[in-house]
């Protein structure tokens, strides 16, 4: 790809992301122009309400919409790369799911939701999640196929879900407290671990562009991998670990989205080509940018109450999904 057109394309991108993020700290019960954001945090007022929202409320609203939009959007590339499937999603494959499975029945056992222990939690659940999906699918043998592991990924979605529902209505005192765990939202950002989901998001990313090659081979199909000297299980176990923290640390500050992984991926191919590591750092800005204009719109819609995050994701990646559906032709893209 020419200079010319890869700097275009970051500047719409980093555009698009400034964009979103002005917007994230601008719009809400009182809306805040591009001056007033901007004094904010060079003149900071503690006796001025705006302020005190702009950078208590929005701005870690602005953080975890950050990390959850950039660590969905890398792994559903990643799962795209991984199981050659137009459907991955770590939402609709019960990744997502798994995660917050974890993290509400560590927080029933251990009395607490907001402890780092029970935050943890929400990686091994998403690393079994994922490796239950992958393999109903038939990836450990080979054959998988976006058909068989979307139906497969669906059940355990809908099954793990089932089970938080059933986990939080036992609790009926504890029931918006879990609430998160069902619907994805960003409006409690503030008392997430930001930091650390952070950490893990940028290590994860770090992994997933140094596995870039051997991922991308996958896609090739295991036989020709193989034949390129590929490591298949290394490829596959580095893969699924990357979509494991990437997916846990996205729950982990906002809940279960579904969709974003699905809708990034063919957005980034077109920006950046069909390079992994392009389009894996094109699906950061990328997914970041939708979830955060997406929770935006959330607060606008039925202002001044407030649509969740994940509802919105799903109102618009419903139509994207069935879109590339009809466009599979014998459990193969066409």
């Amino acid at each position: 790809m020419r200079a010319g057109p890869v700097v275009l394309r970051t500047m719409l991108l980093a555009g698009l992301l400034l964009a979103a993020a002005a917007l994230t700290l601008g719009v809400g019960v009182r809306d805040a122009t591009l001056p007033e954001i901007w004094r904010a945090f060079a003149a900071f007022d503690p006796a001025d309400p705006l302020h005190q929202t702009i950078l208590s409320i929005r701005l870690p609203r602005l953080f975890a919409g950050l990390i959850a939009g950039a660590s969905l959007g890398m792994a559903g590339t990643v799962m795209h790369a991984l199981t050659r499937n137009p459907l991955a999603d770590p939402g609709l494959l019960g990744v997502g799911a798994g995660a917050a499975f974890a993290v509400v029945v560590g927080a029933l056992v251990l009395g607490t939701a907001d402890g780092g222990t029970v935050t943890a939690l929400a990686f091994p659940g998403a690393g079994v999640a994922a490796g239950l999906a992958f393999a109903l699918g038939g990836g450990f043998r080979g054959d998988v196929g976006p058909v068989r592991l979307t139906l497969a990924g669906a059940a355990l979605n809908a099954l793990l879900l089932s089970l938080v529902s059933a986990v939080v209505l036992t609790r009926s005192d504890s029931l918006d407290l879990f609430r998160f765990w069902v619907t994805g939202s960003l409006a409690e950002a503030g008392a997430r671990p930001l930091g650390a989901m952070a950490l893990a998001a940028l290590c994860a990313g770090v992994l997933a562009l140094a596995s870039a090659p051997a991922i991308e081979t996958l896609s090739l199909g295991t036989g020709l991998a193989r034949g390129l000297g590929t490591r298949i299980v290394r490829a596959q176990g580095a893969a699924l670990l990357v979509v494991t923290l990437l997916t846990g640390a996205a729950v982990s500050v906002a809940g279960p989205i579904a969709f974003l992984g699905l809708m990034v991926p063919p957005l980034a191919r077109r920006l950046a080509g069909h390079g992994l590591r392009a389009g894996l750092l094109a699906s950061a800005a990328i997914g970041a940018s939708i979830l955060l204009l997406a929770d935006t719109a959330g607060r606008l819609v039925l202002a001044p109450a407030e649509v969740r995050v994940g509802i919105m994701t799903a109102l618009i990646g419903g139509p994207v999904f069935i879109a590339i559906a009809r466009r599979l032709q014998g459990g193969r893209a066409a």
